[in-house]
C-alpha cells in the first residue's frame, strides 16, 4: 500500500515520518501502515486544490467533460471490482458479499453523477420572472469552491464515494480525509482518479489523524465547504469552527432509528427486515433501525422468532464463504459495544439472546447478535446510539403511543414502518420527525433519494440532486437593458 499521499497529482512523501497501522479486525493482525499526516500535509493538499480550482480548467469545464471523467472513474472501480472488495473486507471486517455491493454502489454513485453533470449544461442557468419593466434576471449555479471531506469507517469507499462524485460532477475541488481507522480504499481511489487522468489538484487524499489532519481541515482557510459524516460530537466541534468563518457545512451524523410493527404485520418479513436493518454490517451504520416498537399482541411471537433467527446467524471472517456477521471494526468500537450492553443490563435491561464474544473465537472483534427488552423509555441503552449488532425491542399498544415513543428521540435520521394497512403506513410516515422513512422495509439506500437527518442527525442532504445541490453556490444575475432612464435620478 502507497506510504505517500495524494496531493496535485502527485504522491507526495509525507511531512512526518509518523504512520498508522491498518489492523485487520478479523484477526487483530496489523497488515499496513499508512502516513499520519499533519497540517502541513493538510496545508499542501488544500493549496494544491485551490491552485486547481482557482487556475485550473476543473470548474470551466462543461458538465459533459466532467462526466466523461465520472464515468471513467466508475469503469475503472468496475474493473478493479473483486480487489476493492477484499481490500475493504481485510480493512472494515464486513463480509465479502457486503463489501462487494458497497463497491457495486461506487461505482453507481460515480456513474449517477456522471449523469448530474451533463444535466448542469442545461439546467445551470435559468430566466427569473420579474415585475419590473426593462429588467432581466438569471440564476446561475455555479461550483462552490473548494470542499473538505471527512468521511468514516464504517463504509469507507462508499461514503467518499458521496462526497468525492457530487463535488466533482458540480466542478468543485475537493481534499478527502478518510478514516484513520479504513483508509485504504480511500487510498486506492485517489490511485483510480489519477489512471482516469484528472487534472491535478481537483481530487487530494491525505490520511491522517482527526485531532491532526482532520482539525487541520476544518479549520483551513482555503476550504469553502466541509462536508463530514460521523458521530454528533464531532460534528458539533465542526459547526462551531464553521461557524467561525460562517463556512458552509452539511452534516450527516448519528441515529437511533425507531421500527413500528403493527399486529396486522407478517411476521416473517418483520424478521427478515428487522435482521437486515440491525444486524447488516454489524450493526454499524447510522441509519440502523436499533429501536424496535412492536404491537402488544404480535410482541412475544415476534420476539421468539427474532432471537430464534438470530442465533442461527453466522459468524466469522468477512473472506469465509456464507458469513452474514462479520467483526466490528476494531476494539475501541468492540469495547465500546459490550460497554453498551453492560449499562443496558445494569439499567433493568434483559438480554434475549447474544451480549458476548461468541464461542471459538480466541482472536478478532467477534460479538453474537443481541436482542435486548424490558429497558425503561428513559434508559441509556434506549435512547443512545450504539453503532453495533445490538437491537432494543419494547411493546406499545396503539398507534398514538407508537409514533410518540418513535419521536422520543434527539435523532431523526431515519424510521421505518410496517403493516398491511397502507393508510396507516401514510400516516405513521408522515407523522415520523425523521429524514429518511421506510414502510414495510428497513434500509434499502438508493442514489437518486435524498439522504440526511433531522434533528441532531445532522444538516443538509446527501444523494440525488440533493447532494449535487450541496456543492453549488446560486448567483443572480439581473440586467437592465431599458434605453429609458429607470427613474430614482433624473439629471436637471
Amino acid at each position: 500500500m502507497n506510504s505517500k499521499h495524494y496531493i496535485d497529482g502527485q504522491w507526495i512523501k509525507p511531512i512526518s515520518s509518523e504512520t498508522i497501522a491498518v489492523i485487520n479486525p478479523a484477526n487483530e493482525e496489523e497488515f499496513a501502515r499508512v502516513p499520519a499526516g499533519n497540517a502541513q500535509d493538510i496545508d499542501a493538499a488544500v493549496t494544491a486544490a485551490r491552485v486547481a480550482f482557482d487556475e485550473g480548467p476543473w470548474p470551466k469545464l462543461s458538465g459533459a467533460q466532467r462526466a466523461g471523467y465520472l464515468d471513467k472513474i466508475a469503469e475503472i472501480i468496475t474493473r478493479r471490482l473483486d480487489e476493492l472488495s477484499r481490500l475493504e473486507v481485510r480493512d472494515n471486517g464486513k463480509p465479502y458479499p457486503e463489501a462487494k455491493w458497497d463497491i457495486e454502489d461506487t461505482a453507481g454513485t460515480f456513474e449517477f453523477y456522471a449523469g448530474l453533470a451533463r444535466k448542469l449544461d442545461d439546467e445551470s442557468e435559468s430566466e427569473v420572472a420579474l415585475p419590473e419593466p426593462g429588467f432581466s434576471s438569471r440564476a446561475l449555479k455555479e461550483p462552490i469552491g473548494v470542499a473538505g471531506a471527512i468521511i468514516p469507517w464504517n463504509f469507507p469507499m462508499l461514503m467518499a464515494a458521496w462526497k468525492v462524485a457530487p463535488a466533482l460532477a458540480a466542478g468543485c475541488t475537493m481534499v478527502l480525509k478518510p478514516s484513520e481507522v479504513t483508509p485504504l480504499t480511500a487510498m486506492a481511489l485517489a490511485e483510480i482518479v489519477d489512471e482516469a487522468g484528472l487534472p491535478p489538484g481537483v481530487l487530494n487524499v491525505v490520511t491522517g489523524l482527526g485531532p491532526d489532519a482532520g482539525q487541520a481541515l476544518i479549520e483551513h482557510d482555503g476550504v469553502d465547504k466541509l462536508a463530514f459524516t460521523g458521530s454528533v460530537p464531532t460534528g458539533s466541534k465542526i459547526m462551531a469552527v464553521a461557524a467561525r468563518d460562517i463556512k458552509n457545512i452539511s452534516l450527516e451524523l448519528g441515529g437511533k432509528s425507531p421500527f413500528v410493527i403493527f399486529d396486522d404485520a407478517d411476521i416473517e418479513r418483520a424478521v427478515e427486515w428487522l435482521m437486515f436493518g440491525i444486524f447488516w454490517n454489524q450493526g454499524q451504520v447510522c441509519s440502523a433501525t436499533s429501536r424496535v416498537l412492536v404491537q402488544e399482541s404480535l410482541y412475544p411471537a415476534l420476539l421468539q422468532r427474532l432471537v430464534e433467527e438470530a442465533n442461527k446467524i453466522s459468524i466469522g471472517a468477512g473472506d469465509e464463504e456464507g458469513i452474514l456477521l462479520g467483526p466490528l471494526v476494531n476494539a475501541a468500537q468492540y469495547e465500546k459495544v459490550l460497554a453498551a450492553i453492560a449499562r443496558g443490563v445494569k439499567e433493568g435491561a434483559n438480554i434475549a439472546c447474544g451480549g458476548d464474544r461468541p464461542e471459538g473465537f480466541d482472536k478478532g472483534y467477534y460479538l453474537q447478535p443481541t436482542v435486548l427488552t424490558d429497558m425503561s423509555e428513559d434508559s441509556w441503552i434506549w435512547r443512545e446510539e450504539i453503532f453495533g449488532p445490538v437491537v432494543c425491542i419494547k411493546p406499545f399498544s396503539c398507534e398514538e403511543q407508537a409514533v410518540k415513543l418513535a419521536n422520543d428521540s434527539r435523532f431523526g435520521l431515519a424510521a421505518a414502518v410496517m403493516s398491511k394497512d397502507d393508510a396507516r403506513c401514510e400516516r405513521v410516515a408522515k407523522a415520523f420527525r425523521a429524514g429518511i422513512v421506510w414502510i414495510n422495509c428497513s434500509q434499502p439506500t438508493f442514489v437518486e433519494a435524498p439522504w440526511g437527518g433531522y434533528k441532531q442527525s445532522g444538516i443538509g442532504r446527501e444523494l440525488g440532486e440533493w447532494g449535487l445541490n450541496n456543492y453549488l453556490e446560486t448567483k443572480q444575475i439581473t440586467r437592465f437593458s431599458s434605453e429609458e432612464p429607470w427613474g430614482w435620478y433624473i439629471k436637471p
